[in-house]
């Protein structure tokens, strides 16, 4: 596939975001850089030419969808913004699982539907969301969190299921523990943690070729379908008894 020339990307003011926005603005790209801080996407910005910051709340769907239709063609629009805090059963607050589902789940979804028909229209584009391993399997502690990047998953494979017999691409991308601002407030151990460099040339490439997933470190990756694969009789009172997640 050719070098998209036109990107919109939320969550861009750190992490995953981040580096997908300046990756693609030093390949010549025009970048619409889209998140709250204004503060950060304004550091972004001065750091390489192509970024233009958008500042906006992903949860205010009508003001998204606004800036990703406003915006013209765009080759290629990435749904990154994402939180992440525990949300034990066990002492459950309603608020931050609303929170959790509004940004991982449904910012992302509206992400990608207000992307799509001007893409469908020009039959050219593409559309990435972020999943996540987490997604794969209920994980302990972490109920509110797998829900929301289970959705995107289940979404993003239906969106691929419609676009066959187009050429616009949908990819789904599943990361494990990478080294950002989001997982450096984790208090448990993160396995195969990876340099944040790292993981954007692995999202880079899987999205330059269309493929329609990238999973990522591959380790992190075997781990987790082996548990998904383990019978829940069996996974569900061995998930309890570790804090490993």
């Amino acid at each position: 596939m050719t070098t998209p020339q036109s990107v919109f990307i939320t969550g861009a003011s750190s992490g995953l975001g981040r580096g997908l926005a300046l990756h693609y603005a030093n390949a010549g790209a025009r970048v619409w850089a889209a998140a709250r801080r204004k503060e950060e996407l304004e550091k972004l910005a001065a750091e390489t030419s192509g970024i233009t910051p958008v500042v906006l709340d992903v949860t205010d769907s009508g003001k998204l969808a606004a800036a990703i239709q406003g915006l013209g063609e765009l080759d290629l629009v990435i749904a990154n913004a994402g939180v992440g805090q525990p949300t034990s059963a066990r002492k459950m607050d309603w608020k931050a699982v609303k929170t959790l589902l509004e940004v991982n789940a449904t910012a992302a979804c509206v992400t990608i539907a207000a992307a799509l028909p001007k893409m469908i229209e020009r039959d050219r584009g593409q559309v990435v969301a972020i999943s996540s391993l987490a997604g794969l399997l209920g994980m302990p502690g972490h109920a509110a969190y797998c829900a929301s990047k289970a959705a995107v998953h289940t979404f993003m494979e239906s969106v691929r299921v419609d676009l066959r017999g187009t050429r616009v691409r949908a990819t789904t991308i599943y990361p494990g523990f990478v080294k950002t601002e989001l997982t450096a407030k984790n208090k448990f151990p993160m396995p195969f943690l990876m340099e944040l460099d790292d993981a954007v040339r692995v999202m880079a490439r899987g999205i330059e070729r269309g493929a329609k997933t990238v999973a990522y470190p591959l380790p992190m990756v075997a781990v987790t379908r082996a548990m998904a694969a383990i019978p829940r009789a069996i996974y569900e009172p061995l998930a309890a008894r570790t804090r490993m997640f």
